[in-house]
């Protein structure tokens, strides 16, 4: 509802929504991000190349943390893949998605430091919020969190208990553009980077009036959709997204034609 009457707003204006809250940044750093434990070798290749050098995109991340941490060597396995594919100079992150014990995930930052991770999520489950500040206080990369977070008191808890270095929002989650901006200034509050996950057409439009806004996900799933589903989408290029939707509102329409498939009623 937030973000239809935030759309609404901007057309009755007949402005970009993306210049109605302003934009401080641009053009917006993405990061890819897939990589999931079910991919073989080949696939999780295929898809880090695509990233990296077809796209351009200097920032990839993949999933650890198999089976609840219960594949730890697959897990340390495919993380040197995956830096082996991308090369030495693009970022590694890595997601567990709350899969380990909090030792657990500093034994395998650890067994992974020659890799250069830069970026771990969810090492332990985002509720645990002693575990994670435990994890960031024994590895070098930096820990990220707040994907599940509905409301600002939810991110004030996360950011008060030094748990994360960047705070994750997700405005499907917390109460579209207007509960993205109320996480990103109590992240600021204390001092932390924001980065948006997934949806990332709809983070675009408000992401970039963020000061303290790192990067936007490229989350492969909801590329894959809003591409084949809306025009009016952006893409990277070379790692940054392009700010300028011209368009009054969001910008994004539904393709009728392939959207059919999926009707329901």
């Amino acid at each position: 509802m937030d973000v239809a009457l935030w759309d609404a707003k901007a057309k009755l204006l007949g402005t970009p929504l993306s210049r109605l809250f302003g934009v401080g940044h641009e053009p917006v750093p993405v990061y890819g991000s897939g990589g999931f434990t079910s991919y073989d070798d080949d696939q999780l290749r295929t898809e880090l190349s695509g990233w990296v050098h077809q796209q351009g995109i200097p920032r990839v991340k993949i999933k650890i943390g198999e089976s609840w941490g219960r594949a730890e060597a697959r897990d340390l396995h495919r993380m040197r893949l995956a830096r082996e594919v991308i090369g030495p100079e693009a970022e590694l992150f890595v997601d567990a998605n709350g899969g380990y014990q909090a030792k657990q995930a500093v034994r395998v930052a650890h067994a992974a430091t020659d890799l250069d991770v830069r970026w771990f999520e969810e090492p332990v489950s985002s509720d645990n919020l002693a575990g994670l500040a435990e994890v960031r206080a024994a590895v070098t990369a930096d820990i990220a969190a707040g994907e599940y977070g509905t409301d600002p008191g939810y991110f004030r808890q996360m950011c008060a208990a030094g748990a994360v270095d960047c705070l994750q929002i997700d405005l499907t989650r917390c109460g579209g553009f207007t509960g993205f901006l109320r996480a990103a200034a109590v992240a600021d509050s204390f001092g932390l980077q924001v980065s948006s996950h997934t949806a990332p057409q709809l983070h675009l439009r408000v992401a970039p009036a963020v000061p303290n806004l790192r990067h936007l996900e490229w989350f492969t799933d909801h590329v894959r959709l809003e591409q084949r589903l809306f025009d009016g989408v952006v893409t990277p290029v070379d790692g940054m997204l392009p700010v300028a939707v011209e368009a009054p509102g969001h910008g994004m329409t539904l393709k009728a034609a392939d959207s059919q498939a999926f009707r329901t009623a």
